[in-house]
């Protein structure tokens, strides 16, 4: 027979699974091993994506240097593409990555030999370098309609580490340095078969969300979205369709659920499949940064907001960093929140303040 969850267990599995229950992980390593990765995004309405998920999870234990530490001291996390990975799963990346760029970007690549050489003898003579360091010797310039056109150094540099010759190497200010991925990587890298490394990435997909729809969905922010064959098929009781479920995940829900309050990136891995968080969750989100004001039904950066098992609304703020103030404009509640309810919320707006060391304001 087919297993059946409810949904309140589907919920608490994915939860916990995000390590958004009360029991906290203990170190910033340990919580992107769970979560297989970081997404990097420079938007800083409230602070950056990456920090907010680190903070979500550790609380006021976590501060930013601690992930700059990881990333150019320790090398225990490493920077690729748009991503922050485990040093210790770079090998897998490094093997599926050259087969999910496009292929027009292959083939610009290859019509650009000299200019690839060229940038990479750069690099070993001077690296690590910004990219505004490099000349610019291209003989095919890079087309786009978007901000990277004619950017042909950044572009050749950013598919270079795509396909593991080149490294995110630390941070110059906000800017990025290359060098060689041989100066970065360990030298004892033992790379697996494409069918090895792709096992691993699923299994490990499942067990950072708990539950999955099965099969592949590449999503617009180039992360792979679903649980392939991994884990245990699965319904959910008045959902549609068939689920995937972590045989760990599982398990653990005998251990009870300790629930808290958390809020959470618009690219929090709980809600970044939207369908996703629709489905277990009822929780309707988009992130309207790119819609203008008159459109925007719950703001420019909101936060989705936990409470338990349960996505219950978002959280309308903006931080003047200049001015130390987080301006909060709305507390959109998905439904008639109880007293319970509003002063846990309340409780973590007041933390995330604090954490930022900012006043709130409510203009």
């Amino acid at each position: 027979m087919t297993l059946t969850l409810t949904p309140e267990q589907a919920r608490r599995i994915a939860v916990r699974a995000q390590l958004l229950d009360a029991r906290r992980p203990v170190s910033l390593v340990e919580t992107v091993d769970q979560l297989t990765l970081l997404q990097i995004d420079p938007t800083k309405a409230i602070a950056p994506s990456a920090d907010l998920v680190a903070w979500s999870r550790l609380g006021d234990a976590y501060d930013h240097s601690d992930l700059t530490f990881a990333l150019e001291q320790e090398r225990s996390l490493v920077e690729f593409s748009s991503f922050i990975f485990p040093m210790d799963e770079i090998e897998t990346v490094l093997v599926l990555s050259p087969g999910r760029i496009h292929p027009t970007a292959v083939e610009w690549v290859e019509a650009n030999k000299r200019f690839r050489t060229q940038v990479l003898d750069r690099l070993r003579a001077d690296g690590p370098l910004v990219a505004g360091e490099i000349e610019d010797t291209a003989e095919v310039p890079w087309a786009s309609t978007g901000w990277t056109n004619d950017k042909n150094v950044l572009r050749m540099i950013e598919l270079l580490n795509r396909m593991g010759e080149v490294a995110i190497a630390g941070r110059r200010g906000k800017l990025r340095t290359w060098d060689l991925a041989e100066r970065v990587y360990p030298s004892d890298l033992r790379l697996p078969s494409p069918e090895e490394a792709l096992r691993v990435e699923t299994v490990r997909r499942l067990a950072s969300l708990g539950i999955a729809r099965p099969g592949r969905k590449d999503s617009s922010g180039g992360e792979v979205l679903g649980a392939g064959d991994a884990g245990v098929p699965c319904t959910v009781a008045g959902v549609d369709g068939e689920w995937r479920v972590d045989p760990e995940a599982l398990a653990a829900l005998e251990d009870g659920f300790a629930p808290r309050t958390a809020l959470l990136s618009p690219f929090d891995r709980l809600v970044y499949d939207r369908d996703r968080a629709l489905d277990l969750f009822g929780f309707e989100y988009v992130l309207e940064m790119y819609k203008p004001a008159a459109k925007r039904r719950w703001g420019y950066f909101a936060l989705p907001i936990l409470y338990g098992e349960r996505l219950v609304g978002k959280l309308d703020a903006k931080v003047d960093h200049k001015k130390a103030l987080m301006n909060v404009f709305a507390v959109h509640e998905d439904f008639g929140w109880t007293a319970e309810i509003g002063d846990a919320v309340e409780a973590e707006i007041e933390a995330l303040a604090g954490w930022l060391g900012v006043e709130i304001v409510h203009p």
